[in-house]
């Protein structure tokens, strides 16, 4: 029961990481701690950090066939995003866990806020890769990088717009390749986890069977949604609210 309950939860998170794209992963860590019944908050957080990592990786290969990716940009970015994500994972371990929840609540209402503003676009000039580029790439990928970690959620709320600024990337090529960033960072938090036994391995895998099959269907739903999709963020954002809520309210009561 408790492996369907978590495929079920990874489809869930799945479908809305297809439906509306960066932002959707944040739900994982709550639904595997208050539906799948992970009691540990790092074990939630580095099971759903391998869960949205290997998602992320699968939905990429699907863009980069479709020539939705930048190579040097989505590399670079990915590459110096790694250390940062090994940091900011290390310090998440040290954090306590009641701590790591509360902020975690602090985290998702930050999404659900930068999912009601307009979607930033880039500085107005053609993508390029320069050696100015490279540097707000590189320093970007870090912070977000070591956000991605901390929280070990996917980020793509916050490297989809830093593609954009960093590189002058058009929107659908910032998305196609946000996902090698979020799938990085993902597999480095997980793995910093794992080192430490805090990753629930069969949960894990359910989630992952879940995402895949949900992430079909949240794209299929999009591409018949259109234009609806910024009424669906909205929604989804007051579902973050809701459930941040609801997190700080069980973290201030729970011994």
């Amino acid at each position: 029961m408790e492996l369907l309950v978590s495929t079920l939860c990874g489809s869930l998170v799945g479908f809305s990481l297809g439906l509306i794209g960066g932002g959707g992963s944040i739900l994982a860590v709550p639904l595997l701690i208050y539906v799948a019944g992970v009691r540990d908050p790092h074990v939630a957080i580095g099971t759903s950090a391998l869960a949205v990592g290997v998602n992320a990786l699968g939905n990429f290969a699907g863009h980069a066939r479709r020539g939705n990716v930048f190579w040097r940009q989505a590399a670079l970015f990915a590459v110096t995003g790694i250390a940062g994500a090994a940091l900011g994972s290390t310090l998440g371990k040290l954090i306590d866990g009641k701590k790591l929840l509360m902020l975690f609540a602090l985290a998702m209402v930050a999404v659900g806020v930068a999912m009601l503003r307009p979607r930033a676009l880039g500085r107005g000039g053609a993508a390029q890769f320069n050696r100015a580029a490279g540097m707000r790439l590189a320093i970007l990928g870090v912070a977000t990088g070591a956000a991605s970690g901390f929280f070990g959620i996917g980020g793509g709320f916050l490297i989809v717009p830093a593609l954009m600024f960093g590189g002058d990337l058009p929107i659908l090529g910032a998305i196609g390749s946000s996902l090698l960033s979020v799938g990085t960072f993902g597999i480095t938090t997980a793995a910093n986890y794992a080192l430490s036994g805090m990753i629930d391995w069969p949960i894990a895998g359910a989630f992952i069977v879940g995402g895949l099959a949900g992430g079909f269907a949240g794209i299929a739903a999009a591409t018949r949604l259109g234009a609806r999709r910024e009424r669906l963020q909205r929604i989804f954002a007051a579902v973050l609210f809701a459930v941040a809520a609801y997190m700080m309210i069980r973290t201030a009561r729970s011994p």
